[in-house]
């Protein structure tokens, strides 16, 4: 099918029948900062591709030599200049701001943040609310809003601390302090840190394929579940994902992956 153009980003599918489709932050020689138009495509564009039954999983990657330099100083200004003395108005554009951010948990397909150069600011923001985290070494990393004047306001006020923990999140936040990629792993914000962009790209796009080659019914229920067991006891999160299996074990997937299993092949299962 064909995919919409957008001014800050781009859908590519580079294999074929994988699966796996790649969105680029598209603004390179602005290092992927991000307007207003970006806030207004990227649920968009995430919705296109749920809903898009040739989608298995979506990595998300920059453009050019950085992954994203944050939100655009420019529409910064512009924000607090068109929302000068309007409290509501500044706190209704936020709230939508957030909303484009937490498309990404809204998207039942997974998606995989593949992290070199820049992710500073809007960027943590939004690779905070991404399922995997990947970078290279000497990618560079700040959670930079205390430095104009500012609380982190699109969630990684809220993520941040269940990926790091509470108290490196705190040190990050307060101090805006860059770190590397290296730390970034050692902190548990990536799951792997790669000598190269190379290396980077190779690995994610092996794993990418990895996930996107099994059930898509199961890879989807196990983002579903994880995401709604951050807000609740244990005893809610069992009985949730109970409740939801009892009809997905009926699906033909599971008879599907016995019996590619016995047979010793690889199981093809149903596109959602």
């Amino acid at each position: 099918m064909a995919e919409e153009k957008y001014k800050t980003l781009e859908v590519v599918e580079k294999n074929p029948k994988s699966g796996v489709f790649h969105l680029y932050l598209n603004r390179p020689r602005q290092r992927n900062a991000l307007t207003h138009d970006f806030f207004t495509e990227f649920p968009k564009a995430l919705y296109a591709l749920d809903h898009n039954r040739d989608v298995n999983v979506i990595v998300l990657s920059g453009a050019g030599d950085h992954f994203c330099s944050g939100i655009d100083i420019s529409q910064l200004k512009s924000i607090t200049q068109s929302y000068h003395d309007a409290g509501e108005s500044l706190r209704r554009q936020i709230l939508a701001m957030q909303d484009s951010v937490t498309a990404l948990e809204r998207c039942q397909k997974p998606v995989i943040a593949s992290i070199h150069g820049a992710c500073i600011g809007g960027a943590i923001d939004i690779v905070t609310a991404c399922d995997l985290r990947y970078c290279t070494e000497d990618a560079f990393f700040s959670v930079k809003e205390v430095d104009l004047a500012l609380a982190a306001d699109l969630g990684t006020l809220q993520r941040l601390p269940l990926i790091v923990g509470y108290g490196n999140a705190m040190e990050l936040a307060l101090t805006a302090r860059w770190f590397s990629g290296s730390e970034a792993k050692q902190l548990g914000l990536v799951s792997r840190a790669f000598p190269s962009k190379d290396d980077l790209d190779q690995a994610v796009s092996v794993l990418a394929q990895e996930i996107a080659a099994k059930s898509p019914l199961a890879i989807m229920g196990t983002k579903t579940v994880l995401l709604k067991s951050r807000d609740l006891t244990v005893d809610q999160g069992l009985d949730f994902v109970a409740t939801m299996n009892s009809a997905r074990l009926l699906s033909s997937d599971l008879t599907e992956a016995v019996a590619a299993q016995l047979q010793k092949r690889k199981p093809v299962f149903s596109k959602l």
